[in-house]
């Protein structure tokens, strides 16, 4: 019997020493329900519930819907919210293109129409956010309100973005420029997605325990095959053709929340005014760029303050 539990924890090691994942992807979550829709030539994934107006969140790289599972229930006490997986994220279909945020955000908006709704208030984090900022700026006619948490849309700053860290620097994009790379970061990362997420959530946690074993293990599973690894890359890999529509985007004047943390305050504070007429900017103290995961609660008051 000892032997057996040695040799199985001995194994969970070598697991965990690898990335392989070891959780299904369809982790559930009381009070929502799981279904899939045919949209813009694609297939989206999503969870819903709660009632009233809809309210659409999008998650980021390199997460899935599940980043939001902290504080579904709570605003679902006041809206009927619906967790998407973006094209290419975790359930939702692989295509070999549409990676671009313009694409994307048709989806959403084909989303919310084919969800039998005319507008919805949309929260986004990162690439999420991205998409969202696109929404708005494409098809404002299908938005409320929107909130950006921790990223806004690519323009021509970007460009100026550094992947040397000055002495003493410990936070840089080196992976901007790794999933810029074709074919080499699914050989690299099949299987093995546990090490590129533990790296990346390493660098960007003010708390490492926000993000938890489960949680890692959920997103690793994810980002397990080939065509997930080569699909996220694709938010990436599509950057400048993102820049490329951004030029020809107004400001925008759908009412726009930047929620942003400590590190990221700056950053936002000086764009998000030449992207949106009259935002509201917002600090989360105590926290990283998961702000969702590290400040649940103050996000979702943030949220909820905004919206209603």
């Amino acid at each position: 019997m000892e032997r057996r539990k040695m040799l199985a924890a001995t194994s969970a090691l070598a697991l965990a020493a690898t990335g392989a994942p070891t959780v299904p992807a369809d982790v559930s979550l009381p009070g929502f329900r799981s279904a899939m829709a045919e949209v813009n030539g694609t297939r989206l994934h999503y969870v819903a519930g709660g009632r009233g107006a809809p309210l659409i969140l999008l998650p980021g790289w390199p997460q899935t819907w599940w980043q939001f599972h902290r504080i579904m229930p709570l605003l679902a006490k006041h809206y009927r919210v619906i967790a998407v997986d973006l094209r290419g994220m975790n359930r939702s279909a692989k295509p070999a293109t549409g990676y671009d945020k313009k694409t994307m955000a048709r989806d959403i908006r084909d989303l919310v129409r084919a969800l039998g709704y005319q507008r919805a208030a949309v929260a986004g984090h990162d690439i999420g956010a991205m998409v969202a900022q696109s929404l708005a700026a494409n098809f404002p006619e299908s938005v409320t309100k929107i909130a950006l948490l921790d990223v806004m849309h690519p323009d021509q700053s970007w460009y100026g973005m550094t992947l040397v860290p000055r002495p003493g620097e410990s936070f840089y994009l080196w992976w901007f420029a790794f999933n810029q790379v074709h074919g080499l970061p699914e050989r690299l990362l099949t299987g093995r997605f546990r090490l590129m997420a533990d790296a990346v959530f390493g660098m960007m946690l003010v708390n490492p325990t926000a993000i938890d074993e489960r949680d890692r293990a959920i997103y690793a599973h994810a980002y397990s095959t080939p065509e997930a690894i080569r699909a996220g890359n694709g938010w990436y890999q599509t950057f400048s053709q993102d820049i490329e529509d951004q030029r020809a985007y107004p400001r925008l004047r759908t009412p726009v929340l930047g929620l942003v943390s400590g590190p990221s305050y700056g950053f936002m504070a000086a764009g998000l005014p030449k992207k949106a007429v009259d935002p509201t900017i917002r600090r989360v103290e105590n926290s990283g760029h998961f702000i969702v995961d590290e400040q649940p609660d103050v996000v979702a008051s943030e949220l909820l303050a905004f919206f209603r």
